[in-house]
């Protein structure tokens, strides 16, 4: 079942420089929007606070129900609407430690009650979260991306190249690494700006061609998808971190049949121009690439629409993460073993015509 035929010729390597170019415009409106908003949208799982999930049987504006709240100190929620644009369904998170949970949800009613009538409100859910326990979250959260990234490197390392060694000696760099950020008292989040720094470095030092292009690729996708989230002001929770895992299992794997392809082209035709192999093993998978993006875009597509609200941010982060795990393994992963051989497209290209002409 092939909708693109293997023979196609699409010149994806000629283009590597629009795909920069689109990157980098995509990893600039991330920084500047989280920059610009002191940070990601943490939800209660990681700010700490009180969550408030509640339910009208018309339709109302968070400002009524925020006026509503000031009768019992809570003016000063963030209110976001829960499910479709048309649902009547609020969250309200308050970031405060020092409100009583216990009879919240009864205080919330009535305060909701006198504003908007008895039989109009319905409180459905009320958690809460210690900021010291959502510290804690966030930290563990952090670390399962930060180890996750380490052991896809190792694993790329002795997949592709055979220098499990090599990879070895590359986790313990990066676990001394963190070693002492950690003794330092730095958060996590320089800790794994401190090992992408490592991992960049090492790859390049030690030849590790295919895992350089690999994590890049990967911190590429988390990227854009945390950007997708800033624009959006859509909630970091702890179901993201498990779609940011998820993107970044999917993109690995898309990214390792492109790879592995390229690794058989290039001992099958040893004497063939670098960027025209590169470009033809990308067209050669393009249509097992396609069906499985599409197949999966479907399913969590239905997802998306159909779900719910409970599921609807998680759905949203699969959305962005497979589309951009699918472009990165084109336009990112693939290119980075371009540039590692230094050698340019158009000179390849002449190359080849040269050599053409004089069979």
């Amino acid at each position: 079942m092939e909708f693109i035929k293997p023979d196609i010729h699409i010149n994806f390597i000629g283009r590597r420089k629009i795909g920069y170019l689109l990157s980098g415009v995509l990893i600039a409106i991330t920084f500047i929007l989280l920059i610009a908003r002191g940070g990601p949208n943490y939800g209660v799982d990681f700010a700490g606070g009180i969550l408030v999930q509640v339910r009208f049987s018309q339709q109302v504006k968070p400002d009524d129900i925020r006026n509503a709240l000031r009768a019992i100190a809570m003016g000063d929620s963030s209110i976001q609407r829960f499910g479709e644009k048309d649902a009547s369904e609020y969250l309200i998170r308050v970031s405060r430690s020092d409100i009583d949970p216990s009879g919240l949800d009864k205080e919330v009613n009535q305060a909701l009650n006198r504003a908007f009538g008895e039989q109009n409100v319905e409180v459905r859910r009320v958690e809460m979260v210690g900021p010291k326990i959502g510290k804690d979250l966030t930290e563990k959260a952090l670390f399962a991306i930060f180890y996750a990234l380490l052991f896809m490197v190792i694993y790329i390392s002795g997949r592709f190249e055979y220098k499990w060694t090599v990879s070895i000696v590359m986790a313990a760099c990066l676990a001394f690494g963190a070693y002492i950020v950690a003794s330092m008292g730095l958060s996590v989040l320089w800790l794994i700006a401190v090992a992408l720094l490592i991992t960049i470095g090492m790859c390049w030092f030690l030849k590790l061609e295919y895992a350089l292009g690999a994590i890049i690729a990967l911190f590429h996708d988390v990227i854009i998808t945390m950007g997708a989230f800033a624009l959006t002001d859509r909630e970091i929770t702890l179901p993201i971190v498990a779609a940011l895992l998820t993107i970044v299992g999917y993109s690995l794997n898309d990214t390792i049949v492109v790879f592995d392809r390229i690794r058989e082209n290039l001992r099958r035709y040893r004497g063939r121009n670098l960027p025209e192999l590169i470009n033809s093993s990308i067209n050669e998978t393009l249509s097992r690439t396609t069906l499985t993006s599409v197949t999966t875009l479907i399913v969590v597509g239905g997802l998306f629409i159909l779900g719910g609200g409970v599921i609807h941010d998680f759905a949203f982060a699969l959305l962005i993460g497979v589309i951009a795990g699918t472009y990165s393994s084109i336009f990112v992963a693939s290119p980075i073993l371009l540039l590692w051989s230094g050698t340019p497209w158009e000179a390849g290209g002449a190359q080849s015509k040269r050599r053409g002409k004089k069979r």
